[in-house]
């Protein structure tokens, strides 16, 4: 701050600074930092700046942080964890096992099991904490690991070949990753979904959200509600309303980088939720 930058309003760990028309941000993670800069010579300078600061390393161009894989190009940039994924498989030896096409089955729905029989409850976590770090880039299995994360307290073998379900389908789906495009705008925007009483044991259901800049998928969530909905549309309202409190970080987020936007959008398949929505009381 010293040198002119300015600490983020919404994320504390961002630094800005602006000179006439040109931007250079700084995200620090602990003692890493990803910078960029709309002119080379000003992501230059910042790189003299910090080793005259500090004893550090530069790396150059960003193709890895934290287990992330990032391919930039002219048209976009594409993060995945597929070197991540082929470690995970092979550590919990299911390199050799069959494939599968879904993350978990459409048909089957998973519950306490009282009377399964008992699985190590250590490797059981061990496996969530992986899948759970995998889904920075994978939200095709959000939704999936959120569910089993569920059984970590007392896993039987029906949770274990759930759980290893998903791990024979990133096995499958390694290269799969999240794409974002040059070719986009500022606009943001937010889907909302949820499943009325979906969990089986205690009635109470899940909240869904997809949230974009322009064409861009940039965070997403699943995660069961903390009280049991009395319908559908009170399970679409609450995680409409849900949905509502992260658009509005990411709009002070962007302001942040000096992208103002205004106007705000979520998309709902509730008419009920939607109707509710508009009540000023």
């Amino acid at each position: 701050m010293s040198h002119e930058f300015t600490r983020g309003k919404a994320d504390q760990t961002l630094f800005i600074k602006r000179e006439d028309r040109e931007l250079i941000v700084a995200q620090v993670y602990v003692d890493d930092i990803i910078f960029g800069s709309t002119k080379d010579e000003l992501a230059h300078g910042f790189s003299k700046l910090m080793q005259a600061e500090f004893v550090m390393s530069m790396i150059g161009e960003l193709t890895h942080f934290l287990g992330l894989q990032i391919c930039q190009q002219d048209s976009g940039i594409f993060l995945s964890q597929s070197k991540y994924t082929k470690n995970l498989v092979k550590k919990f030896g299911l390199k050799s096992a069959s494939s599968v096409r879904t993350p978990m089955s459409p048909n089957v729905k998973l519950t306490v099991d009282l009377l399964g029989k008992s699985v190590d409850p250590s490797l059981y976590r061990s496996m969530i904490g992986s899948l759970l770090y995998l889904t920075a880039s994978r939200p095709d299995i959000s939704y999936s690991v959120s569910v089993y994360a569920r059984y970590q307290a007392n896993p039987k073998e029906s949770h274990m070949t759930a759980l290893k379900r998903i791990i024979k389908y990133v096995k499958t789906t390694a290269e799969f990753g999240v794409w974002y495009s040059k070719d986009t705008n500022g606009v943001l925007a937010g889907y909302s979904d949820a499943d009325w009483a979906g969990n089986v044991d205690d009635r109470k259901s899940t909240s869904g959200g997809y949230f974009y800049v322009g064409n861009n998928l940039v965070s997403w969530i699943s995660k069961k509600q903390n009280f049991i909905s009395l319908s559908t549309a009170e399970a679409e309202y609450i995680n409409a309303g849900s949905c509502c409190t992260q658009l509005f970080w990411m709009q002070k987020l962007l302001h942040d980088y000096g992208i103002c936007q205004e106007h705000l959008t979520i998309y709902c398949d509730n008419t009920s939720a939607i109707n509710i929505s508009k009540n000023p009381v």
